[in-house]
């Protein structure tokens, strides 16, 4: 384990929050509907395309969930993007 000369960890963490409280929840709630619906909608799938595609809105609801319970989208890090309210706080 790294450690500084004071002591301490110089360990820094994986990721950091880069998602607002609301867009994490909205996230969430967002997700855990698209995912439902993706999962309902593949039993009645009548082709293969169809089941695809559901298959794909099934993996995007997923992936808002995860970055929303997480709180950190590696796209908005990759892209620079910072939240307004933390970027110019007054």
């Amino acid at each position: 384990m790294n450690s500084d000369s004071r002591g301490g960890s110089t360990r820094r963490p994986r990721f950091s929050v880069n998602i607002t409280p609301a867009e994490r929840a909205a996230r969430i709630l967002l997700g855990a509907a698209a995912t439902v619906a993706a999962l309902a909608l593949v039993a009645t799938a009548n082709s293969a395309v169809a089941v695809v595609l559901e298959i794909l809105l099934a993996a995007a609801g997923l992936d808002l969930v995860v970055t929303g319970a997480i709180g950190y989208c590696p796209l908005y890090h990759k892209l620079g993007r910072v939240p307004q309210s933390w970027a110019d706080p007054q």
